[in-house]
């Protein structure tokens, strides 16, 4: 199997420790369902077209550009070499900054995973040592990365022999939670509900194994795409329908408590009425018993 492309290839540094390294994207989309535009009537697949949006001609690729939008109808155009020519330390270089614990790191801000290695024997050493340290300290780094054109701030922590590097996205590309979250309402909730809440989840408690996660909507097109390829009928499944009476989470839980509570004076009752029966027989024992000697 040949050895995959490095997406990137430049110089991790700390401090005065340095070393050459390559960029992997740690993710794929390749096994993924995917679907072409085609000709319905001649089966041949579609290619787009770019289209000046004034007077509808078709722009073939020399003619293609890069425009920063200044006002409605007016951009500025902008070079290949001109973009090329804004030249940052982090165009070759992940300069690391600072190292922090990794609990701190928001999970909105994580973006693109990417696995880090030593990009050839020369750095082996220097590599180990950054990757070392950071398990050691059970620390994340924050650097500076260009990637696309564009500078990014990359995690990176160990795993395993190399590193895992985590792009993550700037403040202004993460929306505000309070737009969304300052109306929810705080109803008061009892300690009883949040206990029986608690004893659901206990029951589901599992440890995290990706290697369970399934693909249902994956699997059911790769059989859709066989089946029509071979030229079998497509039948549409029938929908369950769903039930109308759509029971409310805080309602169920409350009827749960409500059976708990129930079954438990039940059972105190059940307890009880034996020790109410022996009684009864001792004392109608007690009776006979005088009755008999009266006699």
């Amino acid at each position: 199997m040949a050895a995959p492309r490095a997406y990137w290839k430049g110089t991790l540094k700390l401090s005065l420790v340095s070393c050459p390294v390559a960029l992997y994207p740690a993710s794929t989309a390749v096994e993924k369902t995917r679907f072409h535009m085609i000709n319905r009537e001649t089966g041949n697949r579609l290619k787009q077209q770019m289209v000046d949006a004034e007077t509808g001609d078709v722009v073939e690729g020399d003619q293609k550009g890069s425009g920063y939008k200044v006002r409605k109808g007016k951009y500025v155009e902008i070079e290949k070499d001109e973009l090329e020519a804004v030249q940052i330390d982090s165009n070759h270089t992940i300069d690391i900054d600072s190292f922090v614990p990794e609990g701190e790191i928001d999970k909105r801000y994580l973006d693109h995973p990417y696995y880090i290695r030593p990009d050839g024997k020369a750095g082996a050493d220097a590599f180990a040592v950054i990757r070392d340290a950071m398990k050691d300290q059970d620390r994340v780094a924050l650097a500076r990365i260009v990637l696309t054109n564009r500078e990014h701030v990359i995690a990176i922590e160990p795993l395993d022999k190399g590193m895992l590097g985590t792009t993550l996205r700037y403040p202004y590309e993460v929306r505000d939670a309070d737009d969304y979250f300052d109306d929810i309402k705080s109803p008061k909730v009892t300690k009883d509900i949040i206990e029986l809440a608690g004893h659901i989840l206990n029951s589901k408690v599992a440890r995290f194994d990706p290697s369970k996660f399934r693909d249902e909507y994956e699997t059911a097109l790769k059989a859709l795409v066989r089946r029509k390829a071979a030229g079998k009928p497509i039948k549409a499944v029938e929908r369950e329908e769903k039930p109308s009476n759509v029971v409310n989470l805080m309602d169920a839980l409350k009827q749960s408590l409500k059976d708990r509570k129930g079954g438990a004076k039940r059972a105190h009752s059940s307890a009880r009425r034996p020790a109410s029966h022996r009684r009864a027989a001792k004392k109608a024992h007690r009776s006979g018993a005088r009755s008999r000697k009266a006699g």
